[in-house]
């Protein structure tokens, strides 16, 4: 892809090795955004993990103190005893059979998709759909839950699911680039610490490998891993 004269611009002044603590590459992450509109602010974060292995296939969520600046559209799959519970608390799209013909149709139009357990069995034929777009419901991430009402909460407040790719990387939206430096930092702190949390007993050596952010269409900047952990 031919890259915009802007970026070469943005490019051609930034030097993609050097490495930068978070509070440095949370504002430098600000003056190197190349695009018109408020660019997310993306973490890429390789662990000393064996993903094939069962416990050490990170995933989970957190929290974030700032949110992540972007109006997540949520679905709550459910039987109707639970609807009322679930429009009342904010979720966009209520509903069980009509969302999963049209699923199954394609629609895939929403960001976080909330279950109860109850109708999990309906929703596993879409498995097809909803997996490879990160979609599918699932406990570990609090999506499978009788408690939607504070899943939906979560979710719109913040809270952010993640999972380890077969690269052993960790891919995440943390804000966008309009936010002050220091909840770029914040936020993307939180993550940090939710990760090493995880790690697994069973991991080897180096934990946290890489570490770098970038905005929508930037270079990205390294960060350095020790600056990161207290």
């Amino acid at each position: 892809m031919a890259l915009s004269k802007q970026r070469k611009a943005v490019e051609a002044k930034f030097d993609n090795n050097k490495v930068h603590t978070l509070a440095e590459a949370s504002q430098l992450v600000k003056s190197l955004n190349c695009t018109k509109f408020d660019s997310s602010v993306d973490m890429h974060i390789r662990l000393g993990v064996d993903p094939k292995k069962a416990d050490q296939a990170i995933r989970g969520t957190v929290s974030l103190p700032h949110g992540t600046g972007k109006t997540k559209r949520v679905l709550v799959l459910c039987t109707p005893d639970k609807e009322a519970e679930a429009k009342n608390a904010g979720a966009d799209f209520v509903g069980l059979d009509e969302f999963v013909q049209k699923i199954e149709s394609g629609w895939t139009d929403i960001d976080v998709i909330i279950a109860t357990p109850s109708v999990m069995p309906k929703i596993g034929k879409l498995g097809k759909v909803l997996g490879p777009r990160n979609l599918m419901p699932n406990p570990k991430t609090g999506t499978v839950t009788n408690d939607v009402a504070n899943a939906v909460t979560d979710v719109k407040g913040g809270k952010i699911a993640f999972k380890v790719d077969k690269a052993g990387i960790i891919h995440a939206s943390i804000g966008r680039v309009s936010f002050e430096p220091t909840k770029i930092a914040e936020n993307a702190q939180e993550l940090i610490n939710a990760l090493v949390r995880m790690k697994p007993t069973t991991a080897k050596g180096t934990y946290l490998k890489g570490i770098s952010m970038a905005s929508t269409m930037s270079p990205g900047i390294i960060v350095d891993t020790k600056s990161v952990v207290s």
